[in-house]
């Protein structure tokens, strides 16, 4: 059975939206080296970033960038996948869409954008075995 493993949420202000969430929550999000893009850590995690607590999950925060981020208008639940072009091929036989294919993120994995049957999309994540 694949798992949520991740979420993203986007903002149109990130520092606002980051003052939001530090404060509503008592979440630490912190910048993700180069990128624009930022960590959201709604619970403690291990020296591999594994949340430390069963069934917890932590995020991520982006810019509101629809034009060359598709998908990135709406907040996104993550699925951890063991292929994500071979799950992008399954979404579209099912009679879903892919909306942003599968790129490499860093050395850390595999990330694609699709869209289900009823027009939710949902990210995919593919961790890269070292």
């Amino acid at each position: 059975m694949d798992k949520v493993v991740h979420f993203e949420i986007p903002a149109d202000n990130v520092e606002r939206a980051q003052k939001f969430y530090k404060n509503m929550f008592k979440w630490d999000i912190q910048k993700a080296g180069e990128m624009p893009y930022w960590i959201v850590r709604t619970v403690k995690v291990d020296d591999k970033m594994m949340p430390l607590e069963a069934g917890a999950i932590n995020g991520g925060m982006l810019k509101r960038d629809e034009k060359n981020d598709p998908g990135s208008s709406d907040p996104v639940i993550v699925i951890g996948v063991s292929n994500t072009e071979d799950y992008c091929k399954k979404v579209v036989k099912a009679g879903g869409k892919v909306v942003l294919p599968a790129r490499k993120i860093a050395d850390m994995g595999m990330y694609a954008r699709v869209k289900d049957t009823e027009g939710n999309i949902i990210g995919l994540w593919q961790e890269l075995k070292h």
